[in-house]
């Protein structure tokens, strides 16, 4: 006599598809750097000093990671905005409320510690929610540049005085570039696609009445977009970081940027914009510039460059940004790089 099993009901097949989705993504996150770890060092044998070993394994563990990360946010961030609308969104954020937004954007990117790519599939989430442009911005300043390991190092390296002058000196190019950037009414230069909602392939005017499972639906739906959209501009980008990474410009550096030179700031911000770290990544380079006499203001604009403004990152925006905003955003944030720079230069 066979025993039929009733089918599962549909809410139960529903969250435990979510439950299961969601650590199967928690366990590819945490295995992608022992993954390549083991790829590149130990089953090809490359050395981790060595320039394509170094070169291999920032591409595929970047890929893998920022990929990832665009999965999980733009999923959540979607489901989210599937219980609000864009207009209370920006009427929350937005308007009167701009100055605190940016705020509270800075704010948030500090206890965010993303490098300047990883910080791109939150803002794509953030501005397809309806965030305004320009709080936005301002925690794509602040994520890769004021987090909890800079300051580390920084205290570690260099001691309180310093450290807190770049956290203050780095919030506030973050705050006043993205508060900046929304007076510019920069919203027109965002592509159109990042705002509009879709079930099925249908743009959706209104999210009243629909279901959990249309609501999860259309977040899959925007991640498949996203990622069709900007897969070529990721892998464009994350291969430039990967063959200018560990590209170590000292001598270059110690002869153009140094004391002596009254445009060395700027030659320092030049030099960073094409490389491609995190805080981390970049410190060791700089406290051995520091031992080799370069002032600390032309080097903390040099690392803010680097991890605030790296090519990488800007052709991953240029997908969901319009040129005219990405120009605007590199001269907003450079400039304020450069002035902190010269300001340092003048107290330390």
């Amino acid at each position: 006599m066979s025993v039929h099993t009733a089918p599962a009901h549909p809410a139960v097949r529903r969250w435990g598809s979510l439950v299961a989705a969601a650590a199967l993504w928690l366990v590819l996150y945490r295995l992608n750097l022992p993954f390549w770890d083991w790829l590149i060092y130990d089953a090809l044998g490359l050395s981790a000093d060595s320039a394509a070993g170094s070169a291999l394994h920032f591409f595929g563990y970047d890929v893998v990671k920022i990929t990832l990360l665009l999965i999980g946010i733009i999923f959540l961030v979607t489901l989210l905005r599937s219980f609000m609308s864009l207009e209370r969104t920006r009427a929350l954020l937005g308007g009167r409320r701009e100055g605190v937004g940016n705020v509270m954007a800075a704010g948030l990117g500090v206890v965010t510690p993303f490098c300047s790519c990883s910080a791109v599939p939150a803002f794509i989430g953030f501005v397809s929610a309806g965030v305004p442009i320009g709080v936005t911005m301002s925690f794509l300043i602040a994520s890769p540049l004021v987090n909890e390991i800079a300051i580390g190092l920084l205290l570690g390296m260099f001691g309180i005085g310093p450290t807190l002058l770049y956290v203050a000196a780095g919030l506030t190019i973050a705050i006043v570039a993205g508060w900046a950037l929304g007076r510019m009414n920069a919203q027109r230069w965002v592509e159109p696609f990042v705002f509009e909602t879709r079930l099925r392939g249908e743009i959706v005017d209104s999210t009243a009445g629909l279901t959990w499972d249309d609501r999860i639906e259309m977040s899959r739906e925007e991640v498949v977009t996203i990622l069709r959209k900007i897969w070529p501009y990721l892998l464009v980008g994350i291969g430039l970081g990967a063959i200018i990474h560990g590209w170590v410009p000292t001598g270059f550096f110690t002869t153009y940027a140094n004391a002596d030179n009254p445009l060395g700031v700027v030659v320092a911000v030049l030099l960073g914009v094409p490389l491609y770290s995190n805080a981390a990544g970049v410190m060791p380079l700089v406290q051995s510039l520091y031992g080799a006499g370069l002032p600390m203001g032309t080097l903390l604009a040099f690392m803010m460059s680097v991890v605030a403004l790296s090519l990488p990152e800007m052709i991953l925006l240029r997908r969901v940004l319009k040129p005219q905003l990405i120009a605007a955003f590199i001269a907003v944030v450079a400039t304020g790089i450069v002035v902190v720079g010269y300001l340092f230069n003048l107290i330390l």
